[in-house]
């Protein structure tokens, strides 16, 4: 609903309002699915696991005691069918509930393609209010100038994630590697020497892999290179420095295609990223 103290009847507040509306669907949509698998794990998750249990030991009977992981596993399946039931029923608790005419309670939860075909109107609806507002390029330039901060905020927060996860592999794989060497210095070590040995040497071969494809440390340094490269860009604006010491629109226009192009660099050197290594140097 549009904000109160605002012209209901003004075009940019209503697009605004639209946007609203699409932005809550979606997440309506997203929390939709998210019960959805909720109810799904609680129903089949813990019987599931409770006929593994059973299985195994049917099948270790009298050869391996199975109450510790009997015990483990019960308290598991309870424990995730109480999480499951919570999880579901603040959902439908927050929910509002829709009545009729005569006052009878509706459904209260919609469902996935409900609320997808409620997002296709509320697309459509927000594309016809888009084409009643009217803006000229140097005002659209303007506010483009304006939610630049937040792209780079964002840049950066992504750029530490990667460099946070690529900083967790890389010291877990240093002491993993150096815990290989002292596990081994133990002359024919026996049981369980020999099997953290076998653990190590896995754990290092699936955390090389895991940065070699993933590559979080190169991620992490092209956003840190754009985010830098656009702020750069943003302050010679703001101190009307090269090459932004023209007019106003020559500028704002001028910025607007630096960022755009920018960013596009950036976006091909993920896709860059994502290409085996081959078709990395058939790229470049």
């Amino acid at each position: 609903m549009p904000q109160s103290g605002l012209d209901t009847n003004d075009p940019i507040v209503a697009l605004i309002d639209h946007r609203r509306t699409v932005a809550d669907l979606q997440r309506q949509i997203k929390r939709t699915r998210m019960v959805s698998t909720a109810t799904l794990v609680g129903w089949l998750g813990a019987p599931l696991l409770l006929l593994v249990l059973a299985g195994a030991t049917a099948l270790t009977w009298r050869r391996f005691n199975m109450a510790p992981l009997n015990i483990f596993g019960l308290l598991a399946s309870v424990a995730l069918v109480v999480g499951c039931i919570t999880f579901v029923s603040n959902f439908h608790t927050g929910q509002p509930r829709i009545r009729d005419e005569h006052g009878h309670l509706l459904q209260q939860v919609k469902t996935v393609e409900q609320l997808r075909l409620d997002l296709e109107l509320a697309e459509e609806e927000r594309v016809l209010a888009a084409s009643k507002v009217a803006r000229a390029a140097f005002e659209r330039q303007y506010s483009y100038r304006e939610v630049i901060p937040r792209e780079i905020d964002r840049l950066r927060a992504e750029s530490a994630t990667y460099r946070r996860r690529h900083n967790w592999l890389q010291w877990t794989l240093i002491l993993c590697s150096a815990a290989i060497p002292a596990v081994t210095a133990l002359d024919d070590p026996p049981q369980p020497g020999k099997g953290i040995l076998i653990g190590l040497g896995a754990a290092v071969s699936v955390i090389t892999s895991v940065m070699g494809y993933f590559k979080f440390k190169e991620r992490g340094f092209n956003l840190q290179q754009t985010a830098d490269a656009i702020e750069q860009h943003t302050t010679a604006l703001d101190l009307a420095i090269a090459p932004y010491n023209r007019d106003e629109r020559e500028n704002l226009e001028l910025f607007a295609e630096t960022v755009e192009t920018l960013r596009i660099d950036q976006r091909k050197r993920e896709q860059q990223l994502d290409q085996p290594h081959q078709g990395q140097q058939e790229i470049v």
